[in-house]
């Protein structure tokens, strides 16, 4: 259940160990500052503050599996699943319905930045091998 981390190259190495630390920093982020959140849930998904508590339980898990090598498959995939969400329910309809530019700059980043990472984490899940998580026979 782990990635054959002595196939990567180092800065592949440092890459996933980044977005490990980063994960960990915006789980806890969005632990200890859910409220700051709030205005980014969705009007029609109700909850409010526990979706910042789940998410920010997820990103942690995330950061820790990749900081620890295990089940790194199902997390990235996890992540991945989690940003293109996030893109699709929270950063495109922000920037449709931004009042100001600037809200709708910084949708646009979330936007390409979400989409990105969540590519990456797709990466990352594609290289990690027997991990007992498969899609495909040459998974």
């Amino acid at each position: 259940m782990k990635i054959d981390l002595t196939k990567y190259h180092f800065f592949s190495k440092v890459a996933i160990y980044t977005l490990g630390v980063v994960s960990i920093l915006i789980g806890i982020y969005h632990l200890y500052k859910p409220n700051e959140l709030l205005h980014l849930v969705p009007f029609f998904l109700p909850g409010g503050e526990i979706w910042s508590y789940m998410m920010g339980v997820s990103y942690f898990l995330v950061g820790v599996s990749f900081l620890f090598n295990y089940y790194v498959k199902f997390t990235s995939y996890l992540l991945a699943l989690f940003l293109f969400l996030f893109v699709v329910s929270v950063h495109i309809p922000n920037y449709f319905f931004a009042d100001s530019n600037d809200i709708r700059t910084f949708a646009l980043f979330n936007i390409l930045n979400n989409t990105a990472i969540g590519a990456f984490a797709l990466h990352i899940g594609a290289g990690a091998r027997n991990q007992k998580l498969h899609f495909e026979d040459n998974d």
